[in-house]
């Protein structure tokens, strides 16, 4: 601590000097910044010591250098270990530089003294130097200068570095190499001039910068195992490339890198003067291209970019003929680091838009014309990747798109072109993508600029409706509102152009085309709908155009609870506009009845709109306070854990509100919308509702009170005590008190008003300590530690103390769990004193110096005492002092007080903590072992481990033993079998089962909070090896010998932390551990079973999925690859030819496996390289002849399908369907593209001795049919799924047919649907001789009526396109009559035809009604066919045409129609009668009230009539 000795000298040698007291205060400011940890508190120090630092500079300047140097010494010091912080060090720096005004020559001595002491010649760098290097160069003027003066050692030292830290092999998460790699970016960028002649002059050739470029050539080429290193390492050479006085220079540099990669490392490369040996390739992963391309896009200067190549034979430039080739060829190939290479192609697209003037002087021609390759290849690569997965590669396409739009658009206006084909391209492919593609907004929103809104209108008529949908759907409401505000915008600059009309006539253009979208969007019962577009659409709407509220507010004058909750959306957009909205007459009396509504929704409208303002220093008016009063009472105990939510949000705003109003009142200051001579009445309010607002939520927490009214109130007090104490919390950003809250409290409490923290308050909180609900105790307990003084009156302390030990001895988990609450809070609420007051075990209270200590102390003594005694009897240790208790106490007291992890990393206790922590470890593996010793019938820490868990009967059986030997009973005492668990035996598997999950928790809690790399190193690890061994065992049983699930759940949680810690600690021998787990893990899977563990593989499949967790996600996961390349191999092992059912086989606990690691929550993006083999494996396992491997198979292959399609809908949303198109899918996964195909290849092919089942086909359709259509051509992969699947529809089963059906959606894109309806149409048979397969008609028409059907949100084909398909099932009317003896061929052709309304000639529509009055008037009453009538499918063929009656009444609206559907109705026929009904409730038939009314008459008349009464 340099800084600190520093310090303490500077103050003994100022504490006789005149400046004394500003340089001790300004000292106390600096060493109060060095000891805080939260960002927050350091600014704060430091704001505080440069204020200081200006008044002591006046006093500095009368001295002389003698008493300035230790000042000045110490505020370097202290920026020295500043140097990971940029802010911190800046401020310094500033302080540094106003102390030293008028003394600059001694600041430059001091500054360059300590920078030439950070190491000694020819020394290795270390990290904490490195860092003091790369801060003082990129922030300090007067460092700049010293590593200017001294250029050469800097280099020296900079290469001895990276030399010595590749020679050591670094570790894969090390920032050592990075540090270096750093340093020498910043020297090229911030030195150029000074490093140049060193380069590119043949006097100034330095061979220690020749040693330096190899070396960073050495880590571009893989020498360095972090990918961000070898990033970094292609910026830095390419700003020692900009070093170059002359462009072509270093394009020729450049090139030669290139030409260099390319040549797998064989020759040696010129770089200006220097001359260095290529590297070897040591991992040829292609990699180092990109390190090159993505370096010189960064920062390479655009001369270089764009100068001549004399190389070449053409005029060529590094941009276009060397830089584009290589990101073509990265998006294609590097799989791994997708983000890295779209973020090049962005890159490239962005200097090409900064260089086009010298390119188009280069060429001499545009570079972009339509027939050019260089568009071709930049559409096709846009285009192919929009849809990626990836994180963050989808911005770089958005951008991409963005900037390929203006290059065009610039370089038609360049060379005067008119002809821009590119724009009507890019639009029809947009309009032909589904809506559930959120690729296809981000090109619209970019064309709408350049080809105006109204063409895009006329060219997507479904876009308000697709819109709709889109705001229905959480993660397209974002692209929907950027197109809807970029159509707008659009739209009001195009009215706008040259004219001067008036807002009310700009608001009548925009309400004919979007307001029935805002409209039906607010009034939609959808609640994401509603508020989406309140949220993001008409706000913004209302500031573009505010003359667009007068006909939204004649949309919504009804009293409906529709109209009701989007006219209070109207107004809170339009209060959040103008700022304020005077509540009077009928609008008031509208508010007060939607506070009082039914809904929830509106309700919380209301309230919104209430407290709601865009300036926080708004009063409330009387008005919005007297509602507030009659609403908050009525609403505490409201059930919806949302409504809770956002009513504290609407509170704390309104709170806000009062605060800032009544602050600025106290400070003269008159706040916006407060009327003369009402500053006193409107500060008495405010004081008086935040007084009211306690009061109630004190009362509200009575023990009386039921859950949802404490939740509500405990949540309002937090708003209040939040938002009206002057309490600081450092580690939050946002929420912090006004500087001048003390004089608002101040006259708040003159008024008699705001005791927070009177006794009352304290103890009805504290009641809340003992409820049953862990967020009734959790939020309680917050609160009293956050907000209330620091320490508990004593009688109380040592009250609760007593309370909380009874509570841990309960054998109910809820007590118990309370009990740890409240010896966790007692914790933090206590000080010395009372600690000594606290019944504690006397040794910990004589001996141990720290309170945390001493307190774990006394609760590892309760938990070895109860341990002891379950040794003794279990059952009664169970009903008495069960251990749960105590270990929970544990572990919230260690693992979540501050004060206790802050008191772990003193030096003076960690030998202390160390043994404590030991002894914990040591007792929580005895524990885990006797308990689940007890389960198997043995018992101790002794006992052999079984590689498996017991299964439930033998469970029982020992549980039964015990019971029995707790009641003194013999063995031989047998009781009555009863179907329920008795007492006892929950007892004792609560106490089991709770004990080892809070065991789990603790222990990896534990190796999270002390193995973290960032903590200081101390006197030695808390956690030695040792005990980290016996920890690893205690998982190990627990995951390996326990069957119930919460236990196993919850040691999951905890040995995901605990292999994290491991897996990031820089000791190896550490980071060893997890890999030996693994290995043991698949030594055990591979080998003989002598038991059954089922349940999918019980808790062994967890133990691999925390392994591999634990891995960084920014590595390369080797533990991942390493487990899911075993696995693979050991699922594929044949079969043994005759396996025991019994027992569980190493290939199906291997599928069970993967299954559990693809659905792991950390692991999605990097199982997709895994995929392919996996799906392929999931595919054959569905044909294996063991049942056990089928089921694990479909299970595996349903967790890849989710996995796969990204994430599902969830159920608020109003999409059903996902968003991921075939083509999209296919260039995600090109190989598993070829494994489905294969699939659906051999089973469309034709079979030796006929047709037969494969089992993975239906798996395979599934997959297919829950993908979108693209808008993909003919030459795409997607195009050769289109024969498997028409070969298909002559399937013999049913279910392959209609999932084939479903599944030749997503292959054909929308422009090719009408050409293959027409051709399936005309395979129909003319005649019924012609018939040659019944299973092939019915197929082609399921695949017919799939590509009619219209996708949500969509209108489908046009009748008028339809009128051909429709003229050749004209032709085909015949498949309607009897003459075809098919039922389900009859019904699936009335489905097509009932898509085609309005395609068909009248006479043939006439004829289709006949044809089904006919068959449905021929029924027998009760439906009762002969059994020579009767035939499979009669009943589907009955019930589809009731639904086309159905739909044509009511599309028709006819009287006649629609009295056939009430006479149908009331037929005794229960297929008909059930195909009307279904047909209502599903809501088919729209609009249409006279039929809705006519059927609802038809079903109540049976109901009115009574017997014997008048008809």
């Amino acid at each position: 601590m340099g800084a600190e000795r520093e310090a303490r000298a500077c103050a003994t040698f100022y504490g006789e000097l005149a400046i004394a007291q500003p340089v001790l205060s300004c000292l106390r400011c600096l060493r109060q910044f060095a000891g805080s940890t939260a960002k927050r508190c350091k600014d704060k120090h430091l704001e505080e010591a440069l204020l200081l630092s200006r008044v002591l500079s006046e006093g500095l300047r009368v001295l002389g250098e003698a008493e300035a140097r230790p000042l000045l010494r110490c505020v370097l010091a202290f920026q020295m270990e500043a140097t990971g912080s940029s802010s911190s060090f800046q401020k310094l720096e500033q302080i540094v530089t106003q102390l030293a005004v008028g003394k600059e020559a001694l600041l430059a001595q001091e500054v360059g003294a300590l920078l030439a002491g950070l190491a000694p010649q020819g020394e290795v760098l270390s990290p904490g130097d490195l860092q003091s290097v790369c801060m003082f160069m990129e922030e300090s003027s007067l460092g700049r200068q010293h590593w200017r003066q001294n250029l050469a050692p800097l280099l020296q030292r900079l290469a001895t570095t990276l030399r010595w830290v590749l020679q050591s092999q670094p570790a894969p998460g090390g920032t050592w190499d990075y540090l270096v790699i750093k340093t020498c970016l910043q020297l090229f960028q911030v030195l150029p001039k000074d490093v140049a002649p060193l380069m590119w002059s043949t006097a100034g050739k330095s061979e220690t910068l020749q040693s330096l470029l190899g070396l960073l050539l050495e880590v571009a080429w893989g020498k360095a195992p972090n990918k961000d290193t070898r990033l970094l390492a292609g910026t830095a050479l390419s700003m020692l490339v900009n070093t170059a006085p002359q462009p072509k220079h270093g394009a020729s540099a450049m090139l030669a890198l290139f030409q260099l990669s390319d040549r797998a490392g064989a020759g040696e490369l010129k770089f200006g003067e220097l001359a260095v040996k290529a590297p070897p390739v040591l991992e040829p992963d292609g990699l180092e291209k990109l390190v090159l391309t993505r370096g010189l896009l960064t920062c390479c200067r655009m001369d270089i970019l764009s100068c001549q190549l004399e190389s070449f034979t053409h005029k060529a430039c590094l941009l276009l003929d060397v830089v584009f080739p290589a990101v073509c060829a990265l998006t294609k190939e590097q799989k791994d680091c997708h983000y890295y290479c779209f973020q090049a192609c962005a890159l490239w697209l962005q200097r090409l838009r900064e260089s086009l003037p010298a390119v188009w002087h280069l060429t001499g021609t545009r570079i972009l014309a339509q027939d050019t390759e260089l568009l071709r290849q930049l559409t096709r690569l846009v285009w192919d990747n929009a849809e990626t997965p990836v994180e963050g590669v989808s911005e770089f396409i958005h951008s991409s798109f963005r900037l390929l739009l203006e290059i065009y658009h610039l370089e038609c206006q360049h060379f005067q072109d008119q002809e821009r084909p590119l724009y009507q391209q890019t639009l029809q492919r947009v309009v032909s993508m589904p809506w559930q593609i959120k690729a296809k907004y981000v090109p619209l929103c970019a064309i709408v600029p350049y080809v105006g809104s109204q063409q895009v209108l006329d060219a997507y008529p479904d876009l308000p409706q697709h819109l709709l949908s889109c705001l229905s759907t959480n993660h397209l409401c974002p692209a929907a509102t950027e197109v809807y505000k970029a159509l707008v915008w659009q739209q009001r600059a195009e009215w706008q152009d040259g004219r001067r009309d008036a807002e009310s006539a700009l608001a009548e253009r925009w309400a004919l085309c979007w307001l029935p979208l805002l409209s039906q969007a607010l009034r939609s019962p959808l609640p994401i709908l509603q508020s989406n577009a309140a949220n993001h659409l008409l706000a913004w709407t209302l500031r573009q155009l505010p003359a667009t509220q007068a006909p939204l507010a004649a949309r919504f004058g009804g009293r409906d609870t529709a109209s009701l909750r989007a006219w209070v959306s109207l107004l809170k957009a339009q209060k959040s506009v103008a700022g304020a909205l005077p509540l009077r007459g009928e609008q008031l009396e509208r508010l007060s009845c939607c506070l009082g509504a039914r809904e929830e929704g509106v309700r919380l409208a209301a309230l919104g709109l209430l407290c709601c303002s865009p300036s926080t220093n708004r009063p409330l008016s009387g008005t919005e306070v007297r509602l507030l009063r009659e609403f908050l009472p009525l609403n505490l105990n409201c059930d919806s854990s949302s409504f809770r939510q956002l009513l504290q949000a609407a509170v704390r705003k309104a709170l806000v509100r009062l605060r800032d109003s009544s602050l600025a009142q106290l400070r003269g200051k008159v706040p916006r919308g407060t009327e003369p001579g009402e500053g006193a009445g409107q500060l008495a309010q405010a004081v008086g509702f935040v007084e009211w607002l306690l009061q109630l939520s004190i009362a509200s927490l009575s023990p009386g009170s039921n859950y949802q009214r404490k939740k509500t109130a405990l949540l309002l007090l937090a708003a209040v005590l939040e938002t009206c104490t002057d309490t600081w919390s450092p580690e939050r950003k946002k929420g912090q008190p006004p500087r001048t809250m003390a004089t608002l409290l101040s006259y708040a409490r003159q008024s008699g008003c705001w005791d927070f923290f009177s006794q009352p308050n304290l103890l009805a909180l504290l009641s809340c300590l003992q409820d049953s609900t862990n967020e009734i105790r959790d939020l309680a307990s917050e609160l009293l530690v956050r907000y209330f003084p620091p320490t508990f009156p004593e009688p109380i302390a040592l009250a609760l103390f007593q309370l909380a030990q009874d509570a841990l001895r309960s054998p109910r988990v809820q007590e118990a769990e309370a009990g740890a609450v409240l010896m966790k809070t007692i914790l933090q609420k206590s000080d010395s004193g009372t600690m000594k007051s606290l019944a504690l075990e006397a040794e910990a209270a004589l001996t141990l110096p720290n309170r945390g200590l001493c307190f774990a102390q006394h609760l590892l003594h309760v938990l070895q005492a109860q341990y002891a005694a379950a040794c003794q009897d279990l059952l009664q240790a169970a009903a008495t002092a069960p251990m749960h208790g105590a270990v929970a106490a544990l572990r919230r007291c260690l693992l979540q007080v501050p004060e206790v992890a802050a008191s772990m990393q003193a030096a003076e206790l960690a030998q202390s903590w160390q043994e404590l922590l030991t002894r914990l470890v040591t007792t929580a593996r005895d524990i885990t072992s006797f308990l689940l010793g007890a389960l198997q019938s043995r018992q101790g820490p002794g006992t052999d481990e079984q590689a498996a868990a017991p299964s439930f009967a033998d469970m029982g059986n020992a549980i039964g033993s015990l019971i029995m030997l707790g009641k003194g009973r013999g063995q031989e005492e047998e009781e009555e079998d009863s179907v329920l668990l008795s007492e006892e035996h929950s007892l004792i598997l609560t106490c089991c089962w709770v004990s080892v999950k809070e065991i789990g928790l603790l222990l990896g809690g534990l190796a999270e909070l002390l193995l973290d790399p960032a903590l200081p190193a101390g006197s030695g690890p808390l956690l030695p090896l040792p005990t980290l061994q016996t920890a690893t065992r205690v998982f190990q049983e627990i995951l390996l010998r326990c069957r119930h699930w919460g236990a196993v759940e919850g040691c999951s949680m905890g040995f995901t932390k605990f292999c994290a810690a491991l897996l990031n600690h820089p000791d190896p021998e550490l980071q060893a551990i997890p890999q030996t787990i693994l290995e043991q893990g698949l030594e055990t899977l591979s080998g003989p079973r002598s038991s059954s563990i089922t349940r999918r593989a019980a808790g062994f499949p967890m133990l691999f999925l925390c392994i591999v967790s634990g891995e960084a996600p920014a590595q390369a996961r080797p533990l991942l690859t390493r487990c899911v390349q075993m696995l693979l191999a050991l699922a594929t092992t044949a079969l043994p030819r005759d396996w025991d059912q019994t027992l569980d086989l190493p290939q199906v606990c291997a599928l069970h496996v993967l299954q559990t690691l693809v659905r792991g929550a950390g692991l999605g993006g990097a199982l997709l390289r895994h995929a392919t083999p996996m799906v392929d494996l999931a595919l054959r396992g569905l044909a294996s002849p063991c049942w056990a491997m089928r089921n694990a198979a479909i299970q595996l292959f349903s967790a890849l399908t989710s996995r796969l399609l990204g994430q599902q809908r969830s159920r608020g949303e109003g999409c059903l369907a996902e968003g991921v198109s075939l083509q999209a899918f296919l260039g995600q996964h090109p190989q598993l593209g070829a494994v489905l195909l294969g699939e659906l290849g051999a089973a469309a092919g034709p079979a030796p001795g006929g047709p037969h089942l494969r089992p993975a086909l239906h798996a395979v359709l599934t997959l297919l049919a829950q993908l979108q259509p693209g808008a993909d051509g003919p030459g795409s992969p997607s195009a050769r799924f289109l024969g498997p699947l028409l070969g298909l529809a002559e399937s013999p089963s049913y279910a392959v047919r209609a999932m084939a059906a479903k599944a030749l959606v997503p292959v054909v894109p929308p422009p090719w649907r009408r050409g293959l309806l027409l051709w399936l149409a005309r395979q129909l048979p003319a005649a019924p001789g012609r018939v040659r397969s019944h299973n092939a008609i019915h197929g082609r028409l399921l695949q017919m009526r799939a590509l009619l059907a219209p996708a949500p949100g969509t209108s489908g084909l046009s009748a008028e396109a339809l009128r051909p398909v429709a003229l050749q099932l004209e032709a085909r009317g015949w498949l309607l009559t009897p003459a075809q003896r098919c039922p389900l061929v009859r019904a699936a052709f009335l489905q097509i035809l009932a898509l085609l309304p309005a395609s068909f000639s009248p006479s043939f529509a006439q004829s289709i009604r006949a044809a089904v009055g006919t068959e449905l008037g021929s029924l027998p009453p009760g439906g009762k066919l002969g059994c020579a009538e009767l035939q499979v499918g009669s009943a589907v063929l009955h019930q589809t045409m009731a639904h086309f009656v159905c739909s044509e009444a009511a599309r028709l609206a006819d009287g006649e129609r629609i009295g056939a559907v009430c006479s149908l109705l009331r037929q005794p026929n229960p297929d008909v009668q059930l195909a009307i009904l279904s047909w209502v409730i599903a809501g088919e038939g729209g609009t249409c009230e006279e039929l809705e009314k006519a059927l609802g008459l038809t079903l109540l008349r049976p109901l009115i009539v009574v017997p014997g009464s008048f008809p």
